[in-house]
């Protein structure tokens, strides 16, 4: 029997205030990135529940999604491990709320809200070309309904 072949499913948030968006550095197997308050999806929750925690976690702020941007593929190789893992993104906008005074999770060093001219001149440095992707459709005004999504209640 063959093994079934499946993505990691990720979601990620764009946040804009003030014509700066919301970002995190982060440590990773490649050194410090920078990237949007980004995760995997963990069972039990849905997409949106899934980016809500992500924010929060990644942040300390409370998000509120309001469309999605789009979805997303690629692929990443690992230049140290040659680990080759493809990833399937939900890249979402909405609603920034409160910053809570809590401990932002591990490996984000720092959440931080940054230009899209800073953003673009930090390219080296992003998680992936994910980043500027979303950012870049979010400024097209890429928008589809959450409704679009649907969660079935055996998921949660």
């Amino acid at each position: 029997m063959s093994t079934i072949w499946k993505p990691s499913v990720t979601v990620a948030a764009i946040i804009e205030r003030n014509k700066r968006f919301l970002m995190v550095e982060e440590e990773t197997n490649e050194g410090i990135r920078i990237n949007q308050p980004a995760g995997h999806l963990d069972p039990n929750e849905s997409l949106e529940q899934a980016v809500i925690r992500e924010t929060l976690e990644e942040t300390a702020h409370d998000f509120t999604p309001t469309a999605l941007i789009g979805t997303y593929l690629s692929r990443y190789t690992s230049p140290k491990t040659g680990e080759d893992v493809t990833y399937l993104r939900f890249a979402f906008t909405g609603e920034v709320g409160q910053q809570h005074d809590r401990a932002l999770d591990t490996g984000i060093l720092r959440s931080m809200w940054m230009s899209y001219n800073e953003i673009l001149n930090a390219e080296h440095l992003h998680r992936s070309p994910l980043v500027l992707q979303c950012i870049d459709d979010y400024l097209r005004g890429k928008r589809a309904p959450l409704s679009l999504l649907f969660t079935h209640p055996s998921v949660l």
